[in-house]
This record gives C-alpha cells, sequence and structure tokens, in this order.
C-alpha cells in the first residue's frame, strides 16, 4: 500500500497570487503541485484572448510561475497538474516548453484535450445528437456559441502520468480533477475504486480554491491568525481517499473544521455531488482535527459517475451600459422617481427600445448621517441590446441631467459605452462521445475512453430536498447529537428551547456562497450539535425567502449536511444568465452569504455562547 501523496495547491482562479507556486514547493515537501484557473466567467475572458490573440486561450500566469518552479520542481520529482490550459492546452504545453529550452531543462511535458466541443456542435447537431440544457432540461439555443467544453475527468491525467509526464495541462477539467488525477495514479486506482476517487474528490474541492481553505473569505475571520497573507493549502490523500488537509508551518491563516467546512459549501448542490469520474456523497463526509491546522476528512462514499458530461457554453449577448447616479440626503425616493422620469424624457430611445432594462434604487443612506457618504443612496440603470449604439447612447442622456435635475446631483458610475457581454449556458452531453486526447508534446497521442462503470450505488444518509412549493415551516425541527468533533446524523436532539435573543444571524452561524451559471449557492453552517438542532429546524426555505427579498420569486432547493452541519441552499435564477450577464452589484453571490448573516433573527439565549472563539494553544504562525 502506497505512502499518502501530498498534492498542494497554488491557484484558485485566473490571477490568483503570482508566488503561490513558489511559496508551496520551497516552503515544505510536497509530492504534486496543482492549480485551478479556471472558471465559467474566464473561460468568457480566455475566448475573447484568443479572439484577439489566436493560439493564446491560456492562462498566461502559469506560465510565469513555471519559469519560477520548474527547476526545483524537477529537482525534487514534483509533479505538476495544471488546468490553465484553458480553450488552448496545447500551445499552453508549447509555452511550458519554451520556458524549459531557456532554462537548459528537459521535462516531459504533456497536455490533455478532448474537451473542446465547439467545433463539433454542427457535426454533433447533423447526427441527431442535441445537447441539453442542464436547467431546463430542454435543447440548448440554436445560437452561434464562442466556447463550448465538456467538464473532462482525471483519468486523461492519470495516463499522462502513466506514460512519463513530469508537467501535465488540460483545458476544461472539473476543479476536483487536478487533484484526483495524481491521487488515482499514485495509488493505482481503477474506475470501480468510486469510494477512494469520492474522497480525492471531496479533499479536492476543499484545496481547489486555495486559500478560501486557510481562512480566506471565512466568516469568522477574526478568529483566523495571519489573514494578512495566509498560506496555501495541501491535501495528503491516503490510499483509501481519506485525506488530511493541512498547509506549510510559519505561513498565515488556519485550517480548522470551521474552514474545511466553509470550503466545502462552496459552488455545490444536491449532496449527490456528480462529477465525470464518481458521484460524490457530500453527506457522507466525517471532518475530524488531527492536529494544529490538520483536518481530516475521512467516510465519504462514492457512486456511479452519470451518463453525461457538463459543458460550459459561453455566447456574445450583446451590448451593456451601466450607470449610476447619486442620491443625497433627504426625500431619496422622490429623487430617484424625477431621475428616472428626467432620464427617459432625455434619452434618445425609450424604455421599450431597449432588449433588456433593469434599474434599481440602493439604499446605502442613513439617518441623520455624520458623513456626506452616509448621506448616499444610489439610481443605478443597466440597459442592454444587439445595437452597441443603442446602448452607448445613454451617456450623453444622462449628461443632460446634470444640472437640470436633482439637488446634489453627481455621477457615482459614469460612461454608457456599450461593453460586450456574455451569456452562458451549462449544457450536458453523453459522457461516451467525449474521449480524452493524451499528447506528450513532440510525441505520440492516447485517446482515453470514458466507458460507463457499473457499480451498484451505496446505501447512504438519506436527503431531504424542500422544493419551493412546499411550506417547510410545518415541518418538524430535526438535529444531531453532541460529539466530540461532528455528528453522525443518525443521531438526533431536540432544538434548544427557552429565552430568545434579537441578533443578527451571523452571530451564531456562518455561510459561504457562489455563483453556478445563473443561480447562487448559499451554504449555511453552524459549530455545535445544539446549534444545528435549532438550524435545520429554523432556516426553512420559506424563511429564506423573507430574510433575503430577491429570491422570494425564485425557485429554491434546501440540502441538510447535518454531518457538517450545515445547510445548503440552491438559488435557481437569481444571476440571471451568469456572471457576465447579471445586473446585480454582486454578480457573483459572493457576499450573498454576508448578507444573510447580517440579517436580524430570534435566536435562542442558551446558543449565543456557540459564536465565542474557539481556545487555542497559541505560539505564534
Amino acid at each position: 500500500m502506497a505512502e499518502p501523496i501530498r498534492i498542494a495547491n497554488c491557484s484558485g482562479f485566473y490571477g490568483d497570487r503570482l508566488s503561490a507556486a513558489a511559496e508551496m514547493v520551497e516552503g515544505g515537501p510536497i509530492d504534486a503541485l496543482t492549480g485551478d484557473w479556471l472558471a465559467e466567467l474566464t473561460m468568457l475572458i480566455l475566448a475573447r484572448t484568443r479572439a484577439k490573440r489566436p493560439n493564446s486561450g491560456y492562462a498566461r500566469t502559469f506560465i510565469r510561475q513555471m519559469e519560477q518552479v520548474m527547476g526545483n520542481c524537477l529537482d525534487s520529482r514534483i509533479k505538476v497538474v495544471s488546468n490553465a490550459g484553458g480553450l488552448d492546452p496545447s500551445h499552453c504545453a508549447e509555452a511550458v516548453a519554451e520556458v524549459a529550452e531557456k532554462l537548459g531543462l528537459h521535462p516531459t511535458i504533456a497536455y490533455v484535450e478532448g474537451d473542446n466541443l465547439l467545433p463539433r456542435l454542427e457535426e454533433l447537431k447533423s447526427e441527431g445528437i442535441v445537447l441539453v440544457d442542464h436547467e431546463t432540461n430542454k435543447p440548448v439555443a440554436d445560437i452561434k456559441y464562442i466556447s463550448a467544453n465538456a467538464y473532462l475527468g482525471c483519468w486523461g491525467i492519470v495516463e499522462a502520468l502513466n506514460r512519463g509526464a513530469d508537467i501535465v495541462v488540460t483545458g476544461r477539467t472539473t476543479d476536483a480533477a487536478i487533484v484526483c488525477g495524481p491521487a488515482a495514479w499514485h495509488h493505482q486506482w481503477s474506475r470501480t475504486d468510486l469510494d477512494a476517487m469520492a474522497g480525492a474528490v471531496v479533499a479536492g474541492h476543499v484545496i481547489e480554491c486555495g486559500t478560501q481553505a486557510t481562512g480566506g473569505n471565512y466568516s469568522f475571520f477574526e478568529e483566523i491568525d495571519g489573514l494578512e497573507h495566509p498560506g496555501f493549502p495541501f491535501a495528503e490523500i491516503a490510499s483509501d481517499g481519506s485525506s488530511i488537509i493541512g498547509k506549510h508551518p510559519r505561513t498565515g491563516g488556519n485550517i480548522n473544521i470551521g474552514t474545511v467546512t466553509s470550503q466545502l459549501l462552496y459552488e455545490i448542490d444536491s449532496p449527490r455531488y456528480l462529477g465525470p469520474d464518481v458521484t460524490s456523497r457530500f453527506d457522507t463526509v466525517q471532518l475530524s482535527e488531527v492536529g494544529r491546522d490538520r483536518v481530516r476528512i475521512s467516510g465519504v462514499r462514492g457512486e456511479t459517475p452519470p451518463e453525461t458530461l457538463k459543458v460550459s457554453m459561453n455566447s456574445w449577448g450583446g451590448f451593456r451600459s451601466d450607470l449610476a447616479v447619486a442620491l443625497t440626503g433627504i426625500d431619496i425616493d422622490a429623487k430617484a422617481d424625477l431621475v428616472e422620469r428626467a432620464f427617459w424624457r432625455n434619452c434618445e430611445y425609450q424604455r421599450e427600445d431597449f432588449a433588456e432594462v433593469a434599474t434599481r434604487v440602493v439604499r446605502t443612506d442613513k439617518t441623520d448621517p455624520a458623513t456626506n457618504e452616509e448621506a448616499v443612496a444610489s439610481w443605478r440603470i443597466t440597459v442592454k441590446d444587439p445595437d452597441q449604439r443603442k446602448t452607448a447612447s445613454i451617456g450623453s442622456a444622462m449628461n443632460n441631467l446634470a444640472l437640470a435635475s436633482i439637488p446634489g446631483f453627481f455621477g457615482l458610475k459614469t460612461g454608457g459605452v456599450g461593453k460586450p457581454f456574455g451569456v452562458h449556458t451549462s449544457g450536458l452531453v453523453a459522457r461516451d462521445l467525449v474521449p480524452q486526447h493524451v499528447v506528450l508534446l513532440g510525441r505520440d497521442r492516447t485517446v482515453v475512453d470514458s466507458d460507463a462503470v457499473t457499480v451498484t450505488p451505496v446505501p447512504v444518509i438519506p436527503v431531504t430536498v424542500t422544493p419551493a412549493a412546499v411550506d417547510p415551516d410545518s415541518v418538524a425541527p430535526a438535529a444531531v447529537a453532541p460529539a466530540a468533533v461532528t455528528p453522525v446524523a443518525a443521531d438526533i436532539v431536540a432544538s434548544p428551547s427557552g429565552e430568545v435573543v434579537r441578533a443578527p444571524l451571523g452571530t451564531l452561524a456562518g455561510t459561504r456562497s457562489g455563483d453556478k451559471g445563473g443561480n447562487a449557492n448559499l451554504g449555511v453552517f453552524v459549530r455545535s450539535a445544539a446549534a444545528y438542532g435549532w438550524l435545520e429546524g429554523f432556516l426553512t426555505v420559506e424563511r429564506l425567502r423573507r430574510l433575503i427579498p430577491e429570491a422570494r420569486d425564485a425557485r429554491i432547493e434546501r440540502f441538510p449536511l447535518p454531518n457538517i452541519w450545515s445547510i445548503n441552499f440552491v438559488i435557481h435564477g437569481i444571476l440571471g444568465e451568469g456572471v457576465a450577464a447579471s445586473t446585480r452589484q454582486d454578480a457573483q453571490a459572493k457576499g450573498l452569504g454576508e448578507w444573510l448573516r447580517a440579517r436580524h433573527v430570534d435566536i435562542p439565549e442558551s446558543l449565543l455562547g456557540e459564536s465565542a472563539k474557539p481556545e487555542r494553544d497559541d505560539d505564534g504562525l
């Protein structure tokens, strides 16, 4: 049985800390270095980059990092696996080879492709193969797409490593695949090792966003040490798929059950976490702290992967312009009403002439404001249309109001230039139509099939989903029994009773939220069995609608995760047509959870001590 493999992450997104690769390679022993550069928005950005500069649709920051660490990685036999190839994995691999030549090094470089379905869309259509919209279950729109990439799994990476690759560059894989690949290669797993693969997926999901696992973006951030410069995480993955999440010594941040739980909730939906290699049961995750900045993940069960792959598809939506006007002092509603009426009176076009118009009044002003800034609210408008000239015209309309409308007029967001925007669609395609192509640079190509694995699903904890049409307030609250570290779902305790105190929900609960196409996920977690007993009964779908009025008309799914004292919500359609098209100020729903934490609710007084900072035997970083 092989020793655990230590897989370190050095990137959570395109633009993450450039020094992270060197920090992970030089900060302590690792066996593999991975980095996640891709997101739905990133694929759109890379498509625009490639349109301007052919063959450049990849993350160039990865090339700069390779220049910093390639020699050390080869000397220490550290494997490098990255999805920085984006839309051009072959040219990314060639850029890595140029760096190697410049440094006088001779790594074996491989790239994995096959995810790019854009050149195949017409061929698939002619063969009667229809890509299905992930949300509507109807055929995706028959329009011109600028990118269409299936989410590949880890087996192409495994093949590349089996063939001796030192550096593996991929296109659009799942975020966890770049971690599963080295783990499956090291432990010689097969496609039927579903529990082990599921454990690796969970570990990959925890470290994929880098410092979010070490305290970054953490609700209880004041408890985290050295958050000015947190270290990046690694996962030590054992042969059974269990793992220990850690970080190098003397680096900022902390790793504890809270930070790991928070990241587990990031951008997920059902506890059946679907992937191309395995369906991972997030409701079977067990967490335990096994040392300073060390959290063990165990007990994860896996099921057969779905017969389809998710496809990230981007198209041009047209052009948009966004403007905002300050509303200062008193009479805010009357000022907003006048600005809107005057705007349309002065605009070359009327509301109905645009493909889409969104206006809103944002009340950030305070009563009896102590500063000028505290006196300011805003009226905001976004217009969208295929005609760039129309969208650009709103700037002059706003200029006409400068000296002719409300007192205290000034612009908060000016422009009106008519910028292009993209629309994201999540499609589904049959898995057997998307083989992976593994190319050793300068040598040959291997095709890795995506054959289905037939395995009977394991019996696991039942999942309760509360549809939007059902009033969950009529459901009796469930809870869990106290445990030393984390509860088992089968044990139940009553929700606390007694006096309640009106306080922000965040006094007790942490959150993590993010975007999934046009949907947002909102995970809520607490840090004791008693608090979960209350939360599970209190935070129903209908109560969430009341706390977040923007979601009152949305379809909301609710997924309790008692093993990690959490509830995950998926709010469908709140982000419209995806990040690039959204008219919300928080287009990626990053702050949605913190908004929920700021809402005041009645909390049992006996639970308020649960929010106290945990005691630590602290002797520095």
